[in-house]
């Protein structure tokens, strides 16, 4: 026997996006119910490496560093072969900093500093002080039960309530089995992450991305919410778009293992010991590279003036020295003993980094181009952190508008759905550029609460 219940708005998903358009509906005094499948909250927001890209004058400021949300603008489109939307990339860049702000007025704190996180093109990425994405979590699940969101885990949603021309609710399973269905008066925000879990789903569109390919993602992210969209007739966009990054751990996929994300600390060497590519381009030029080179392995090689190295703490929340004892990282006082440790010859580690160091004094990289030009690498001991690429993200997904409604074929909102974070498309085009993606479950988020809170009964 199914058992029924009714609220106000539903939303489906409890990564970043889906906790935010909870909070943010719950705030105008609506009735929430939020549902994850998994028995923990956090979806692949908990488990990133926690870069948010803005706009900041005053953090750039003090680092003298220029930007302007133009600059965001145009480096996003380019980044995505001009394939995104132009007013949802607008939104992005237009709303990142007050998402940024809000955060930060409700107690999440981040470093000082900003960095180029690998593949975001500029110094504009900001880094919490909790390891990885914990702190988005910790301080969005505080706002949803301290206003009164009902969550609920381990419930899985099989279907959208469709009905005169309005979603007007949702069918689920509970843990124990038991079907039940959960009617919403205003509506229903889907934020149930990407497909780079679903196996069978990403190599759908594209062949490459076979089982051999691991993937970043934590296991949830299979893509339900896109296939009970398009059910009541909702429109997808840039589906064959998957993004690779070039930093996943060998055996598992996982980036949780990695010693640093930070472009202005880093080089990249392959099992030759050479240089191969410039480190600040995007994460799909890298990964191209990565896959070019033997065993699609590369080595990413810092020092020891890395922050997080001389913090003993890296942004994941992990030491340095347990990665070394694990075998995810190696040290060396020397080049020579590094590249003994990693198994590269010597005399081309240490050239690689010679003329990278030589191309900061020149402010020139005349091999590759890098223009992200700041620290040398000279200062032991070294460290070396073997990468493969691995299916990161899918910039592909359900179509939106700038309010964060789910358009069907004919471009026209359907009543009573919004979505918002990995499970829509149409923002980040061909590639996404790496710290775009939780501003974008910010932004959005609050956009799909805040409309939702204002349908019409």
């Amino acid at each position: 026997m199914e058992v029924e219940y009714t609220t106000d708005v539903i939303v489906i998903g409890s990564g970043n996006a889906g906790l935010s358009a909870a909070a943010t509906t719950a705030e105008t005094g609506h009735q929430v119910i939020l549902l994850e499948k998994r028995r923990a909250i956090g979806g692949n927001s908990i488990i990133s490496g926690g870069g948010y890209n803005a706009v900041d004058p005053e953090r750039q400021g003090r680092q003298n560093i220029f930007d302007s949300k133009e600059l965001h603008f145009g480096q996003t489109l380019r980044g995505g072969d001009l394939k995104a939307q132009p007013e949802l990339v607008w939104t992005l860049v237009d709303k990142a900093l007050d998402g940024l702000l809000w955060l930060e007025s409700h107690g999440m704190k981040f470093q000082k500093h900003v960095f180029t996180l690998v593949g975001a093109m500029w110094p504009r990425s900001h880094q919490p002080i909790d390891p990885a994405g914990t702190g988005y979590i910790k301080i969005l699940k505080h706002l949803c039960m301290s206003r009164g969101v009902t969550l609920l885990t381990q419930h899985q949603v099989e279907r959208l309530i469709f009905g005169k021309k309005k979603v007007s609710g949702i069918q689920c399973v509970n843990r124990q089995g038991r079907s039940i269905i959960i009617r919403a008066s205003k509506g229903v925000v889907i934020a149930t992450g990407g497909f780079s879990a679903n196996v069978e789903m990403r190599s759908k569109y594209n062949p490459l991305l076979d089982s051999q390919i691991p993937t970043t993602n934590q296991s949830g992210a299979t893509g339900d919410g896109i296939a009970m969209a398009i059910e009541v007739g909702a429109a997808t966009v840039d589906m064959e778009y998957i993004q690779l990054t070039p930093f996943g751990e060998p055996k598992t996929g996982r980036v949780q293992s990695v010693l640093t994300g930070v472009v202005e600390r880093l080089i990249y060497v392959n099992k030759e010991g050479n240089r191969f590519v410039d480190e600040g381009g995007r994460r799909d030029t890298l990964a191209e590279a990565f896959l070019k080179q033997r065993d699609a392995t590369a080595f990413l090689i810092n020092d020891s003036d890395e922050e997080f190295v001389r913090k003993g703490v890296t942004h994941f929340g992990k030491s340095p020295e347990d990665l070394i004892k694990r075998g995810h990282v190696f040290k060396g006082d020397t080049p020579h003993e590094l590249a003994s440790q990693i198994g590269v010859p010597a005399e081309n580690l240490i050239r690689s980094l010679h003329q990278y160091n030589k191309s900061l004094e020149l402010g020139l990289d005349a091999e590759f181009g890098r223009t992200i030009l700041k620290h040398k690498i000279e200062k032991p001991p070294f460290y070396a952190c073997p990468r493969v690429p691995a299916a990161h993200y899918t910039m592909g997904g359900l179509r939106i508008n700038a309010k964060a409604q789910v358009l069907d074929g004919r471009g026209r909102p359907i009543k009573g759905l919004y979505a918002a974070g990995e499970v829509t498309g149409g923002i980040h085009g061909a590639n996404r550029l790496g710290g775009n993606a939780l501003t974008e479950t910010i932004v959005f988020g609050r956009i799909a609460g805040e409309n939702v809170a204002k349908e019409q009964i």
